[in-house]
């Protein structure tokens, strides 16, 4: 990746470890994985948060409120990462699950910039599927 990335996710919601294993050993920077929000978010540049129950998965969605609830992004834990850190959401979000009211609109956060990108990108895509390589 270029670049140290920290992971942090409740007990049995991880990444496969088999593909964490493997990913950490071809990384030319460490990949962690951690449990404590406090200690991922120490020092970071760049704070990227999700929803907790994707599409497929509303069954699931009131368990994992309640597990989830502390890894929350509320200003609070925002004060652990760098001064200048950005943050990051693929959007849509659930406001006040994931990412508090005042984190996802505050000056720090990018991810209107980053979901105008990423129709872009999109936007190229279906293009390229169109019309072949130009």
């Amino acid at each position: 990746l270029g670049f140290s990335l920290t992971l942090a996710c409740p007990e049995g919601y991880g990444p496969d470890p088999t593909i964490l294993k493997v990913a950490q050993q071809r990384a030319e920077k460490p990949i962690t994985l951690l449990r404590d929000t406090v200690e991922a978010m120490r020092g970071a540049d760049v704070v990227n948060v999700d929803v907790w129950a994707s599409m497929g998965q509303e069954s699931e969605a009131k368990k994992r409120l309640d597990v989830f609830r502390p890894y929350q992004l509320n200003k609070a834990l925002l004060r652990h990462a760098a001064p200048d850190a950005i943050v990051l959401h693929c959007l849509p979000a659930h406001r006040d699950e994931e990412i508090t009211e005042d984190v996802l609109e505050g000056s720090q956060c990018v991810a209107f910039d980053q979901a105008e990108n990423k129709m872009h990108i999109h936007k190229a895509i279906l293009e390229y599927l169109i019309n072949g390589m130009v």
